[in-house]
């Protein structure tokens, strides 16, 4: 076994597969608000923040004009959307395995406090991990690498601490780029190996189930 490090572990789209009601959920938003977009066009930034995917979307103006009244409706159209969502193979049984490895695991999320209390309690992970992180620890969302920092404070460890990120977007990768850590991604996000690799991707796996198969890989290269 390599030494013991943090896992910084994205929740949305990596542990839980909520991505696609997310990006409708913000379609339904935009488009109560007189904006249209092609869900294909959303879905492109889900996993960058809320605070960043309006202007990414619609610029400066759109942002000026109803940024924080469509973040406001996206959490409205979100939340019945959640009860469809679900683990993603293999998530839970990925952090027991991390645990047992002797491996800290923080869940770094910029969701919504309830969003992530409904993705703790479906993961039954409460009691397991080291800790987590939501919308309300963070002011700039990824790709900036500040909530993968406050990740590790919350566990009481410093932003140089030997860690890796596990994610699901090009946005966890180049988060975890300008963290200074390497990046473990799986597929759910719905990214391609080509541009997941070009934002600097050490390994790429389809679930969480399949990074539990290949632990031992993944601590060798980790080092």
């Amino acid at each position: 076994m390599s030494a013991p490090r943090i896992a910084v572990l994205d929740v949305d789209g990596t542990l839980v597969d909520s991505n696609y009601q997310h990006a409708l959920a913000w379609y339904r938003a935009f488009r109560s608000l007189g904006e249209i977009y092609p869900v294909w066009r959303i879905h492109r930034r889900i996993g960058m923040g809320g605070d960043q995917l309006v202007r990414a979307l619609g610029g400066d103006e759109v942002e000026e004009r109803i940024g924080d009244e469509a973040r406001k409706r996206w959490v409205q159209e979100a939340d019945p959307l959640m009860a469809e969502v679900s683990p993603l193979p293999g998530a839970r049984e990925f952090i027991l395995a991390l645990k047992e490895r002797g491996h800290r695991v923080v869940l770094a999320s910029s969701g919504k406090p309830h969003h992530v209390d409904q993705s703790l309690d479906m993961l039954d992970v409460r009691d397991v991990v080291d800790g987590w992180t939501t919308s309300e620890d963070v002011a700039a969302t990824k790709p900036a690498p500040e909530l993968l920092h406050v990740a590790l404070k919350k566990i009481g460890e410093p932003e140089d601490a030997p860690s890796f990120v596990v994610g699901d977007s090009v946005y966890d990768v180049q988060a975890a780029k300008n963290a200074g850590m390497p990046a473990i991604v799986v597929r759910s996000g719905g990214f391609g190996d080509d541009e997941l690799r070009a934002a600097g991707a050490m390994a790429i796996y389809d679930t969480p189930a399949d990074l539990t198969a290949h632990l031992d890989a993944l601590e060798h290269d980790l080092g």
